[in-house]
This record gives structure tokens, C-alpha cells and sequence, in this order.
């Protein structure tokens, strides 16, 4: 089955290209979630309109991802831990803990997005990226600090 991609699909094309795909694929997932739309003749017609509506939605997508950054990137993250004389934690400040926290302040961040490889197991300072788009990551400041 033929469609047009409407969204950058791993493994299959860019937005805006037509490409052959499963019938199955096509029915069952690029369709139902908006990625693509079936090749007919009208929507091949109106394919440079589709994209032009496609183009601008990205581009607003992207400029909120940016305000949400510059927002994200003026906040400091400060957790207060039980820690050993060594400064090693008896916790750990995990992702869900900087969700938490961006929600306290009026973000809202999936936990998933937060670019946090393994917890904060120790005192100090730490970045942690927070990926909004895929062309942009804000990175919060965290400070972990001894209770």
C-alpha cells in the first residue's frame, strides 16, 4: 500500500515522501496514529498542501519545546538526602524525582523524557538533559545536597 509519511518514521522515511509500506503496517499503525495517510489520487494532489501544514506544525512544536527550555533551564533542581560521611546516598534521586519537581514548578515532562542514565547516587552538582523535541534538550541543574 502506498502512503504519504506525515511524521519522520524510523525505518520507512521522512514527513512528506511517498512510500510503499505493508498493507497491514499501514492500516494498523501509520494511519490510526496520524503518521501517514493513504496515497490516493486526491491526497497526491493535495501532497504540497500537506506538507506546508506539516512544516508549520513542526516548527510550532518546535518554538514551544524552545520557550519550555529556556523555562526548564532557569529553574535549579535542589534535593535534600541522607548521605554517608564518604558523600555516597542512602537513596538516590531518580528521573521520577525530577518529574516531580518540573510538575511543582508547572512543567510537564514525561518521566521517560528525562535523560537520566542511572540515579544520583552522590553529593554535589549534576546536569541532567531533558529531551522536549528531537532537535532540542534542555538540561536542568540538580544539586544534591546533605540533610
Amino acid at each position: 500500500m502506498k502512503v504519504i509519511l506525515l511524521d519522520d518514521v524510523t525505518k520507512v522515511g521522512r514527513r512528506g515522501e511517498v512510500r510503499e509500506v505493508s498493507d497491514g503496517y499501514a492500516r494498523n499503525f501509520l494511519i490510526p496514529r496520524k503518521l501517514a495517510l493513504s496515497a490516493t489520487a486526491g491526497n497526491l494532489k493535495n501532497l504540497e498542501h500537506i506538507k506546508r501544514q506539516q512544516e508549520s506544525k513542526a516548527s510550532r512544536l518546535k518554538t514551544d519545546a524552545e520557550a519550555l527550555r529556556a523555562r526548564i533551564e532557569g529553574l535549579v533542581c535542589e534535593e535534600r538526602r541522607q548521605a554517608s560521611e564518604e558523600g555516597k546516598l542512602f537513596g538516590s534521586v531518580t528521573a521520577q524525582n525530577i518529574v516531580d519537581f518540573l510538575e511543582a514548578n508547572g512543567v510537564r515532562v514525561d518521566r521517560r523524557r528525562v535523560q537520566l542514565d542511572e540515579p544520583i547516587k552522590s553529593l554535589g552538582e549534576a546536569t541532567v538533559g531533558i529531551r522536549l523535541h528531537p532537535d532540542v534538550t534542555a538540561h536542568l541543574k540538580v544539586n544534591v545536597a546533605q540533610d
